[in-house]
């Protein structure tokens, strides 16, 4: 599963590859508590192990990737 992470006030977006098998609805519960609190602080680990921090403060909006992880690159043909 894939979760793009927007920072408030930096125009670049936080894009993580969480492992497989990421339980969703854990992930979105991490995130629900982070922006309950504004002194919180997101952390999520990536599919290597590591582990990134971002400042509940901070955060513009999270969107998540589908469940399965599918990504679809290329060019398609009609």
């Amino acid at each position: 599963m894939d979760v793009r992470i927007g920072v408030q006030h930096t125009p670049k977006e936080i894009d993580i590859e969480l492992p497989s098998g990421t339980d969703r609805a854990e992930v979105r519960a991490r995130i629900d508590a982070a922006l309950a609190d504004a002194s919180a602080v997101l952390w999520l680990t990536d599919r290597h192990g590591r582990d990134i921090a971002v400042p509940a403060a901070r955060i513009a909006y999270v969107e998540l990737g589908s469940a399965d992880g599918e990504r679809r690159i290329g060019f398609g043909a009609s």
